[in-house]
């Protein structure tokens, strides 16, 4: 049952020296205080960036086209060579592990490189398949995505991007139907898009003009030619897997040495994610281990103040020890003022973090809604889960930071205790 009279022995000897008390309860105030918010400051750090590439197809592989460093079949080492849309067939053939493939053509970008009416603007140029609308999201604003149609007859069409749309034309304007001209050639609107993620290849999005990339071949000239394959497989078989195999079939078809390891480049984003996901635990880590480190160094202040409170109560644990009190009753007592301390000290600073974290919350979100600009940085709260594992460490800490003074406190015998006095 509550002991009130215990209850309140134990705060009198905690306030009995009450600078003393503040200074030592500091150091746990502190360590739980930093934790919180180093933890929070992870946390929004981790959210930030997996609302930025939320949405973006992971198990994705990019493969480029780069000088040879090996010779080959009376190819000189150095030999520059192009990817083809055969190359990008021949994936798709080969590979029935592949969900989504989509060659991918850069434009020129040169200096007001659109026009439409007396508007002109610069915006970057992309030749792409109907699949890279899944491999990298886009939300439609107007019409819709280009489609194997589009492919087939190379049509002279274009889906702009949000930025493009607002800069050409009028607000609230149907721009499906209208003609840009794209480096002086004739394109008919047929879809607005928005990125549904951050992770952007080539170029921002919104400031992009997609063309498919068959037209862009005939229209620049480029043959065969692609830049870049980009393919990604089903999600129950690793794009890893795939990686290696599919960089030795185009080796194959463009006679590359197949020890060669610079000829076919490659971006792998389910490793650049995974990277990602070691770097947030490591982070996380690293935020337990300092946080831990220094709420340890308070408990060891408060584990120093008990023995010294110890030392001066001699007496008072020796004339109890005479009444009869049992030993185990004298271990509680200390063991309670020490849990008592800690857990005081150590709730005030939990409140004191997760409160300076709600602020920061606050003016964050007053930031991101009055458009000033875009915060790379997510909600700094600390998941449920963490508050109640802080807690908990707090139980035990000050539960270990007892354990040295009550032991101190059961050698104490009741004769040499009121002899020493």
């Amino acid at each position: 049952m509550f002991d009130l009279d215990k209850w309140q022995e134990i705060w009198h000897t905690i306030t009995r020296n009450k600078m003393r008390s503040v200074l030592t309860a500091f150091g746990v105030f502190w360590g739980i205080f930093m934790l919180v918010v180093m933890s929070g400051a992870g946390h929004g750090l981790q959210s930030g960036i997996e609302s930025n590439i939320k949405g973006f197809a992971n198990n994705t592989c990019y493969f480029f086209s780069n000088l040879t460093t090996e010779p080959y079949k009376g190819f000189k080492r150095g030999r520059w060579w192009d990817l083809h849309t055969t190359d990008m067939d021949a994936i798709r053939q080969k590979f029935p592990e592949v969900k989504y493939i989509s060659a991918i053509l850069f434009g020129y970008n040169s200096d007001n490189n659109t026009l439409r009416g007396d508007k002109y603007g610069t915006y970057s140029i992309k030749g792409l398949s109907p699949d890279y609308r899944f491999i990298e999201p886009q939300e439609m604003i107007y019409g819709r995505y280009i489609n194997e149609v589009d492919i087939r007859e190379m049509r002279k069409v274009c889906i702009i991007g949000k930025r493009v749309y607002e800069e050409m034309f009028l607000p609230g304007e149907n721009p499906l139907g209208q003609i840009l001209q794209v480096n002086g050639i004739a394109y008919r609107v047929i879809g607005v898009n928005n990125p549904v993620t951050q992770v952007q290849i080539g170029g921002r999005s919104e400031e992009t003009i997609i063309i498919p990339f068959s037209t862009m071949q005939k229209s620049y000239q480029y043959g065969d030619q692609i830049d870049c394959i980009a393919l990604t497989a089903y999600d129950s078989y690793p794009v890893t897997d795939l990686e290696e195999p599919v960089k030795m079939l185009i080796k194959e078809r463009n006679r590359i040495a197949p020890n060669d390891l610079q000829a076919v480049d490659s971006m792998n984003v389910a490793k650049e994610f995974k990277m990602f996901n070691g770097l947030f635990t490591g982070i996380a880590w690293l935020i337990w281990i300092v946080g831990t480190g220094t709420l340890l160094a308070g408990i060891v202040g408060v584990s120093n103040i008990m023995m010294v409170t110890v030392r001066e109560r001699t007496k008072e644990i020796g004339v109890r020890r005479a009444l009869g009190a049992k030993p185990f009753t004298i271990m509680v007592q200390i063991l309670s003022e020490s849990m008592v301390l800690t857990c005081i000290a150590g709730f005030l600073g939990l409140l004191s973090g997760v409160g300076l974290l709600q602020i920061v919350d606050t003016f964050m979100s007053n930031f991101a809604e009055s458009g000033s600009g875009k915060i790379f940085f997510g909600s700094p709260q600390i998941p449920f889960s963490t508050a109640i594992m802080a807690s908990a460490v707090l139980l035990v800490l000050g539960t270990l930071a007892g354990l040295l003074p009550a032991y101190r406190a059961l050698q104490i015998k009741a004769i040499d205790a009121i002899r020493e006095e």
